[in-house]
């Protein structure tokens, strides 16, 4: 896993390749674009919509069920993302967009994804196959990106964006390892409790299914401002388990860091592990995937300190 996560300015470039080779010949005029996908493939949706909010022309929706919503028809694009190909919901919901008359697109390594693509003469983008699927997603993020691009509805130059993105994160390399072992060091033994700010949910999200899956902990996620209308009123108990960390970009509103300040109180009068990591770089993109990369090596150090095998995911059993 480590490997993995080293390469991830790498699986960058190597997207960005991909992208530039990949040969899109049908143009959506659609209403929406909805991406469908669950796990390390959904993800990067989650991520891709967060980042182009506010420039894309059109909404940007995320589905991870075995279901489409009735309005999905032919003013819809459908982006099929399932790294291995094989993702069961997801080709559920291939077969469902089809018969919906939608558009549809697919991301993918091969598997069924691409056999049933074939067969519908639909427009493929093919990345490498083989390895995890949560260790894939600056795969799945450009070839997102391809597609907005390609479609017209996005105007930013997101290769640029991802280039210097790129640049950051080997640069920053030492430093995004050496502080996420001192993060590592913090919530070993404790139940993480994750918070974002406002439009960065996605950031949380990842970092918590990276927990779970590599180091195979619990924990959950909230973001600022909706926390405040429901979870707040539940930090009631005093738990030295449980451990908050915020995610934090430049990019924070106002008004959330000034909720954050007031949570900061609640939170000290019931556990005394607070942390926040800030992000780095100038751009949306560059904070994202510092986040990212720095979050993925905090997973991976937890599972050292653990004893666990990162990489594997089988669910224990135990019965009596």
């Amino acid at each position: 896993m480590d490997g993995h996560i080293a390469r991830f300015s790498k699986q960058l470039e190597e997207a960005l390749e991909i992208a530039s080779k990949a040969v899109l010949t049908k143009k959506a005029n659609v209403h929406q674009v909805l991406v469908t996908g669950l796990g390390g493939s959904g993800i990067g949706g989650s991520v891709v919509a967060e980042l182009v909010q506010d420039n894309c022309t059109v909404p940007v929706l995320v589905n991870k069920d075995y279901f489409l919503p009735a309005y999905i028809n032919e003013n819809t694009l459908v982006v099929v993302s399932s790294y291995s190909g094989n993702t069961e919901e997801t080709l559920q919901c291939m077969e469902q967009a089809l018969k919906q008359k939608a558009q549809v697109v697919c991301i993918t390594s091969g598997g069924k994804v691409a056999e049933i693509a074939k067969q519908h003469n639909l427009d493929v983008i093919t990345v490498p196959g083989g390895n995890p699927p949560r260790t894939c997603l600056g795969y799945s993020v450009t070839q997102l990106l391809k597609v907005l691009q390609f479609n017209g509805f996005i105007s930013i130059d997101f290769v640029k964006l991802l280039q210097a993105s790129i640049a950051l994160l080997n640069a920053d390399e030492a430093s995004i390892k050496a502080e996420a072992k001192t993060i590592a060091d913090k919530l070993k033994g404790t139940v993480p409790v994750i918070y974002s700010l406002g439009n960065t949910e996605s950031l949380a999200v990842r970092f918590r299914q990276q927990i779970n899956e590599n180091s195979k902990m619990l924990c959950w996620h909230h973001v600022i401002p909706e926390m405040n209308h429901n979870e707040l009123v539940g930090w009631r108990n005093v738990d030295h388990r449980l451990a908050v960390v915020v995610l934090r970009t430049k990019f924070d509103y106002e008004k959330n860091i000034q909720r954050l300040n007031i949570c900061k109180d609640v939170f000290a009068e019931y556990t005394p592990n607070y942390l926040e990591i800030h992000a780095k770089g100038e751009t949306r993109f560059e904070q994202s995937f510092y986040l990212i990369n720095l979050t993925d090596w905090v997973s991976y150090y937890l599972a050292e300190l653990n004893k666990v095998d990162a990489v594997e995911v089988a669910v224990p059993r135990n019965i009596n």
